[in-house]
């Protein structure tokens, strides 16, 4: 079966066919970063505008790859959550197709995608395992037992881990989008003269706040303005050791409630180069694995989506014929299949 697969939750458009039986992928991504980066942020309406012009000439280019557009059995699209208007882009597209075209159609959800997108690798996970999300938009444990079987173990109670990477940034004055700007300055000292709290790690439980991590480096930053090279990298790297320690501290947590031997880490902030290697070291010294997606896997992707919807169409789920997105949308509220 080939599924289509779109994913337009935010600021980039994904489009691609995932084949079921092959595991063969056909993709396009498109990103608009450069669109956003003079407002130093997504703008929703622009967002939402720019997918109506980049989708369907990148469908089109897909269809040409697969030989035609009789060859696609279903058609899958991001249904929540996201910016709505660029939710809405997707699903009208989604929508018209599987009409125009006869076929089922299914609705998926982003993080669920961002959840299943290790799996699109050779060497897949075991189920069960706990899952780290984190994002520009999300940071959360999750407990995973089956597909669609999932409980949320512990999420952020304010910044999402992606968003204190790019607010951080921006404090050291560095281009949007900051957070990989940030990781590749942090990376370029091995130590640093700082050192930051590591937010909520003396506590029991498995939430995470990154406010009060951003404030101590606000604090800092105005301490020493104006700042040098020098002190712009110490001051990236204690932000990151910070942050990816008390992600480490979570995970193992989490791994030791529930007794799985296997984390997956999705999510753009998955790419992170310190985050990977600290997570394969302690959990290859605690007896337990890490499973990444593929880096292009990482960001916003047409390919998670295709994959995590074929599961669901596979197993009989299909979608009314109406347009319904949902901005705000649970995990733990999807169907076990």
């Amino acid at each position: 079966m080939k599924v289509l697969g779109i994913e337009s939750s935010c600021d980039e458009t994904g489009i691609a066919v995932y084949d079921s039986d092959s595991g063969q992928i056909w993709q396009r991504l498109y990103s608009q970063i450069e669109k956003h980066r003079e407002y130093g942020g997504v703008v929703p309406e622009l967002a939402s505008r720019d997918h109506v012009v980049k989708a369907a000439p990148m469908l089109s280019d897909i269809v040409q790859e697969i030989g035609s557009i009789d060859d696609i059995d279903a058609i899958t699209y991001t249904r929540g959550p996201g910016l709505i208007g660029a939710l809405m882009v997707g699903s009208n597209l989604a929508r018209g197709l599987a009409w125009a075209l006869d076929k089922p159609l299914l609705g998926v959800h982003h993080m669920e995608g961002h959840l299943l997108a290790p799996m699109l690798a050779q060497e897949k996970p075991e189920l069960p395992f706990v899952a780290l999300l984190v994002s520009g938009g999300h940071t959360m444990l999750v407990d995973v037992r089956a597909i669609g079987h999932y409980r949320i173990l512990g999420e952020t109670l304010d910044d999402a881990v992606g968003e204190a990477f790019d607010k951080t940034a921006k404090l050291l004055g560095l281009p949007y989008p900051g957070g990989p700007e940030l990781a590749v300055l942090a990376d370029s000292v091995s130590h640093s003269r700082f050192e930051f709290p590591r937010p909520m790690v003396n506590r029991p439980g498995l939430e995470f706040s990154f406010s009060g991590l951003k404030t101590a480096v606000l604090t800092m930053v105005r301490k020493h303005e104006p700042l040098d090279d020098d002190l712009r990298a110490d001051i990236a790297h204690a932000f990151q050791s910070a942050v990816v320690d008390t992600l480490r501290i979570k995970c193992q947590r989490a791994l030791a409630e529930t007794g799985y031997q296997n984390l997956i880490v999705a999510g753009g902030v998955g790419a992170n180069r310190c985050l990977r290697a600290t997570l394969e070291r302690v959990t290859s010294a605690d007896g337990a694995r890490v499973y990444f997606p593929a880096l292009e896997y990482c960001t916003d992707n047409g390919a998670m989506i295709a994959y995590a919807g074929a599961l669901r169409v596979l197993a009989g789920q299909r979608d009314e014929a109406v347009v319904d997105v949902m901005p705000r949308w649970s995990l733990e509220s999807l169907p076990v299949i």
